[in-house]
């Protein structure tokens, strides 16, 4: 991608340019009679050289790419989300594809906190309406509304179980 310039031109006029110039307008630039200016014309002076920041590493897994196979999808979910290897393959790559980029707050402790902090988070009880379920599923970042909605309410409470 070439990098935007402005200059103003013999006329006065600042006009936007993308690098490398052309041969003939360089030849008008060198020689002065093109001055670089900032957007609003204001002039432009050379920054002093900064050293380049580090590239930013990522805090978590990197979610792969559109195009990346179920494989990477299934690893990215046991890594991000803390799924289950068996879990994880069990989703379609659509539902892999669909999982948030950050996983809600992992649940810690004992056996008996998992349930607790379901009930904290809005599970619907299991006599709970259709679309109660569907809701609770979206809001966990399991899958889309379209896809909870072609669920049976008993196959996304065995699946949130």
């Amino acid at each position: 991608m070439a990098e935007t310039i402005h200059v103003r031109g013999e006329g006065g006029a600042v006009i936007a340019m993308d690098l490398p110039l052309p041969e003939s307008i360089q030849e008008r630039y060198d020689a002065g009679l093109l001055q670089r200016v900032h957007p609003d014309g204001t002039p432009w002076f050379q920054a002093a050289a900064a050293e380049p920041a580090p590239p930013a590493v990522p805090d978590g897994p990197v979610r792969p790419g559109a195009t990346a196979r179920k494989p990477e999808w299934v690893a990215w979910a046991v890594a991000a989300h803390a799924m289950s290897a068996e879990d994880a393959d069990a989703l379609t790559l659509g539902q892999l594809k669909d999982l948030p980029e950050e996983p809600a707050a992992p649940v810690v402790g004992t056996e008996a906190a998992p349930a607790a902090a379901a009930a904290a988070a809005g599970r619907p009880t299991d006599d709970a309406p259709k679309g109660e379920w569907v809701a609770f599923v979206v809001r966990s970042g399991r899958m889309s509304a379209e896809d909870a909605a072609a669920y049976t309410r008993e196959d996304l409470i065995d699946l949130m179980s």
